[in-house]
């Protein structure tokens, strides 16, 4: 299909907003508050999210899961109010990278949004082969075939049917952003319906089973994690099962009420996540107990696909095919919606010049962008091919590695609020913590978390333990993926000087004051 490049000139504007922000031809007024909101609960894929980290944040932090939860949050509620501000002055499907780069000019701004383009390569990729993990356990179970379900250990077969679900999610996310929003409705519904049974079976079967513990409000005290280390390691697992809300305001250019909807939306989404994940991490845990055995959520055997095990000691040997079709569910409608902000962020960067202008192209009947999302289609499938065959610990170590990713971009999106806000923070005592001091106390967090994570990733034991020189795979695969964005950007600074000179966005363009 043919695509045409619709960029205005430089200096026009969307909607009214800031001087120097630029249209991208994306199609407006097509999301409002509930779908909005339904894409931000999406692409943080709840089950798939949970399947993943209940054992491995368990492992680290024994019964402090739920405190763990809690604790991670906070710093993205602090964030989320920075996003809002953010959002309100310059809707611009750019998101941080935009944002960034009118705070702290263009070098900044380009690497921040290399952080969010490389976090989302990685957790498609993530995204991908969990679906394809359960679907084909879903196949075994519908069918009672153990040969169907033991396709998922032929790497070959493996990767070839992940390549597939990357593709068609690439696909659906081409067509549009109302094909998509339709699509996560049922999928969305589904994913919570399931969560909510699943949960409410656990509980009600706590008391017969070995190993099932009471509930403890002594869950809920993050202090009463043993170690710094311990305390970091879970913490980054907890940042990353909240990462995606964001999605949000990638679709600020297409959203009714562009400068409001999407800070509404992502308020509105992080309440039901963090709900979701209360109630089942409080279930799972009184039912499976912390131990190192078994069902234990502690055992190291099923710690990265924990509802693989429980789904039929809690659900029976009939309802249990409910939570593998909830965890395809998840990661198939997370894969389709995560294409959203990575494709944007894509099209916003090449728009201002800070990549290649090619990506700046929309279909003109779809109003998509259209060449970022194949060619972030065609970098996920690369990726997890790649670290496929190099690591049978890859989803684990780049969920780890994702972390250090999400708190890299997260925080300096916050510390250019403060920033960017800087003259009209003492105009109100409301103002002052909205603009100033949420998203500083949530930016500083979130940076502790990042270096502290850096000096733990050294260490072997890091992750799956996997190690290369004697240093933890997670540090290599999380710090080289950032360093390749130094280089990158080095080489597009070349090719594309106005934009780093500071000529195509720049830090001075006034914002558009909205009221509350």
């Amino acid at each position: 299909m043919t695509q045409t490049d619709v960029r205005p000139p430089a200096g026009d504007t969307v909607g009214g907003a800031a001087e120097g922000v630029r249209g991208k031809g994306l199609g407006g007024n097509s999301v409002g508050l509930i779908g909005n909101a339904v894409i931000g609960v999406s692409t943080v894929a709840p089950v798939y999210c949970l399947t993943a980290t209940l054992g491995p944040t368990v492992s680290e932090v024994g019964v402090q899961m739920p405190a763990i939860f809690l604790a991670g949050f906070i710093p993205m509620l602090l964030v989320a109010f920075a996003y809002r501000a953010l959002n309100k002055a310059v809707p611009d499907c750019g998101t941080s990278f935009t944002w960034t780069v009118k705070a702290f000019g263009p070098r900044v701004g380009w690497m921040c949004g290399w952080g969010l383009l490389v976090a989302t390569v990685v957790v498609l990729s993530n995204l991908a082969g969990v679906a394809t993990n359960y679907f084909y356990l879903l196949l075994g179970r519908v069918s009672g075939s153990e040969d169907l379900a033991a396709l998922d250990g032929n790497k070959a077969i493996h990767i070839a049917t992940t390549l597939t679900f990357i593709a068609v999610a690439t696909a659906i996310s081409y067509r549009g952003i109302t094909a998509t929003k339709w699509v996560q409705y049922v999928l969305v519904g589904l994913q919570l319906t399931v969560l909510a049974i699943f949960a409410f079976m656990a509980i009600t079967k706590a008391d017969e089973v070995a190993g099932a513990l009471d509930f403890s409000w002594s869950w809920m005290n993050p202090f009463a994690v043993e170690s710094l280390a311990a305390f970091t390691a879970g913490l980054s697992l907890s940042i990353f099962i909240y990462w995606g809300w964001d999605a949000c305001l990638s679709v600020n250019e297409e959203s009714v009420g562009s400068a409001k909807t999407p800070g509404r939306a992502a308020m509105l989404a992080m309440v039901v996540i963090v709900a979701s994940y209360m109630v089942v991490a409080i279930a799972s845990q009184m039912y499976a107990g912390v131990g190192t055995e078994g069902n234990g959520l502690g055992n190291e055997e099923t710690a990265d696909n924990v509802f693989a095990t429980l789904a039929e000691p809690i659900m029976g040997s009939g309802l249990d095919v409910l939570l593998f079709l909830a965890v395809v569910a998840s990661a198939a409608a997370s894969l389709q919606t995560t294409f959203i902000p990575v494709a944007r962020t894509v099209l916003s960067m090449s728009t201002y010049e800070a990549l290649p202008s090619s990506f700046a192209k929309v279909h003109p009947r779809f109003k998509t962008p259209g060449r970022a999302t194949v060619a972030a289609g065609i970098a996920t499938g690369a990726f997890y091919s790649v670290m496929t065959v190099i690591s049978e610990n890859v989803l684990i170590d780049t969920i780890y590695a994702l972390g250090l990713m999400i708190c890299f971009y997260y925080s300096i999106t916050a510390f250019a609020c403060v920033w960017f806000f800087r003259s009209e923070l003492r105009s109100s005592v409301r103002t002052l913590f909205v603009k100033g001091v949420f998203p500083a106390v949530g930016g500083l967090m979130l940076a502790a978390v990042f270096f502290q994570t850096l000096i733990d990733m050294w260490d072997p034991a890091y992750g799956s333990g996997s190690s290369l020189f004697g240093v933890g795979s997670v540090f290599i695969i999380g710090v080289g993926l950032l360093l390749l964005g130094v280089v990158v950007m080095l080489i597009t600074e070349r090719r594309s000087p106005a934009f780093f000179r500071g000529e195509v966005l720049t830090k001075s363009t006034p914002a558009l004051v909205v009221q509350d």
